[in-house]
């Protein structure tokens, strides 16, 4: 679609150094990089889970990096780290912050959630380096957890900012691999348990523009190079325990057995198959069982998760209904059956961005590739954008990423869709600042 009615205002004039950017990019990945797939140094996947060794390091370096800039860095109470450069009016309005993740997947790439931190750098840079000015403060945001592969609760930090998640039950998130370690510990082992409140009141934004890989194919295949992203569907993590009895399996008949792991693989195939019904996704990514199982005894317990999306709550409701229907007739059809307990580990209700951020956002992209070039699209995926929505005008930018492909260690996307996902940023943070101070005189 050709853009209409955009307010005119004057073009940065700037232009982001793209060899620059991408090393950076890929220096950043020296803390937690793993998994090589290819000969060339950056062909790794990453595994810097939240607030390992690792994100310490690269907290670190980027602390480092924005504090050269002539940035003040803050630190709240949940690890969220806050760059912040003054703008030419010396305001005291709350930061334009560009904002996103550094943390990964345990088997993830290199480019999900850094490339919006490591773009949103490039920006500071080439602001700096050209002694150019916003009239606003401008700054970035490392959110803490976004991922929750570590402590499961995804967007957790951006949550806790937005007053989704309370924060005593974000500091009692447990190590999924070791129960002992919580998320306040980690904090405080590293240094990340800051003074300020994590609150949207503690630490206002002005407004939040965020970078991202597409996670998915859609720009690849309309080859668009720019995705405006509107909003985010809505999506709910759940959690099952499915419990039994221990049996022998060579002594105990089937009609005798209560097997909790027959029980949850049919529960698995079940919420496939009543996702596709309605137009839905539905995948189970975690499935354990006891430590001390054996190979010839029925387990006793089976956890597994349930992530549910679509772009209507309602539909993301109705699965869960189907699904929990389903679940009960399963748990009662074999043996003499088992029993099950649920809960919700995440609840993120579809979102709509700020009109006017998606204006600064098209404007820009139809300035740099032109209509024909970008496309509205919606987000698959939760970022931390989706809760920051809540409170501050927001919206986002993608870039394709190869064949769709996320959360895997050959995620890839291209020198130059990185840099010209970042211009894009910097353009938009420009025209939305400028755009805002025409607004206030």
């Amino acid at each position: 679609m050709r853009l209409t009615n955009i307010p005119k205002v004057t073009p940065s004039g700037l232009k982001i150094n793209q060899s620059r950017l991408w090393e950076t990019l890929h220096e950043t990945c020296k803390w937690g990089a793993s998994h090589r797939w290819g000969k060339e140094t950056h062909e790794t996947g990453m595994a810097r889970l939240t607030l390992s060794d690792n994100d310490a390091r690269v907290r670190r370096w980027f602390a480092d990096e924005v504090q050269k800039l002539g940035c003040a860095v803050s630190v709240d109470q949940m690890g969220n780290m806050f760059a912040r450069l003054k703008g030419k009016r010396n305001s005291s309005r709350p930061m334009i912050a560009m904002g996103s993740h550094l943390d990964t997947q345990p088997r993830g790439g290199r480019y999900d959630g850094i490339l919006g931190v490591v773009g949103a750098l490039e920006v500071l840079r080439t602001m700096k380096e050209n002694g150019f000015r916003t009239h606003d403060d401008v700054g970035i945001v490392n959110w803490t957890n976004e991922e929750g592969a570590r402590f499961p609760k995804s967007m957790c930090s951006s949550g806790v900012w937005a007053g989704a998640i309370p924060t005593e039950d974000a500091w009692n998130l447990r190590d999924i691999h070791d129960q002992n370690v919580t998320l306040k510990s980690e904090l405080e082992r590293h240094g990340y348990l800051g003074e300020i409140p994590c609150s949207h009141e503690a630490y206002p934004l002005g407004a939040h523009f965020e970078l991202h890989i597409e996670q998915g194919p859609i720009l690849q295949d309309a080859g668009r190079s720019i995705g405006v992203v509107s909003g985010a569907q809505g999506y709910r993590w759940l959690n099952f325990t499915v419990t039994g009895q221990d049996a022998h399996t060579g002594t105990t008949p089937f009609s005798a057995r209560r097997d909790p792991l027959l029980a949850a693989s049919k529960m698995v195939v079940a919420s496939n198959a009543v996702a596709k019904r309605y137009g839905a996704l539905a995948s189970t990514g975690i499935l354990k069982i006891p430590d001390n199982s054996s190979t010839n005894t029925v387990v006793s317990e089976v956890t597994f998760t349930l992530d549910i999306r679509h772009p209507e709550d309602e539909v993301v409701k109705t699965v869960q209904d189907e699904c929990l229907k389903s679940f009960a007739d399963i748990a009662q059809e074999d043996g003499k059956g088992v029993s099950f307990d649920w809960r919700i580990d995440t609840d993120s209700p579809a979102v709509k961005f700020y009109k006017d951020c998606i204006t600064s956002i098209q404007t820009s992209a139809e300035g740099l590739v032109g209509a024909r070039g970008w496309m509205d699209i919606t987000s698959g995926a939760g970022h931390d954008s989706v809760y920051t929505s809540r409170h501050c005008p927001t919206a986002m930018i993608f870039v394709p990423c190869r064949d769709g492909v996320s959360h895997h260690p050959t995620e890839y996307c291209t020198p130059e869709a990185c840099a010209l996902g970042t211009q894009t940023l910097l353009e938009s943070v420009v025209h939305y600042d400028q755009s805002l101070a025409a607004k206030q005189g």
